[in-house]
């Protein structure tokens, strides 16, 4: 076994840490494990969330089906829009345009029926 910071192969056991062995180094001081877990959430599932979201599901819906807080959800989505590329500049105006069909209706759906006050309600 070698330090981490120095490599050196002079060290010493120092305790445990929870279950796991906590060793130090005689040159450097130095404190460490023998093995580190690994924290946090697998690719897999960062990569299931984040495709959920793109599909249109919202923030705590995820955290339902998933059991991932929404809040780190919500971190990954920015994370990864800040890694996707800038939109391009225009440098020219397109020259065809296309539209889609809106109609609105303005007045009233209905003419003014005039009261005739003769008639007694």
């Amino acid at each position: 076994m070698q330090c981490p910071k120095c490599g050196s192969s002079h060290i010493r056991k120092n305790g445990k840490r929870g279950e796991k062995q906590n060793h130090i180094c005689a040159d450097c001081g130095r404190q460490f494990i023998d093995s580190y877990s690994q924290r946090g959430y697998e690719p897999k599932v960062k990569e299931l969330c984040l495709k959920m979201y793109c599909n249109g599901m919202g923030f705590r819906q995820i955290e339902r089906c998933t059991d991932v807080c929404h809040n780190t959800v919500i971190n990954w989505v920015k994370k990864s829009a800040k890694a996707l590329p800038k939109q391009p500049t225009i440098e020219t105006i397109p020259e065809v345009g296309e539209l889609d069909e809106l109609q609105t209706f303005v007045g009233k759906k209905k003419p003014n029926m005039a009261v005739d006050s003769s008639q007694s309600l």
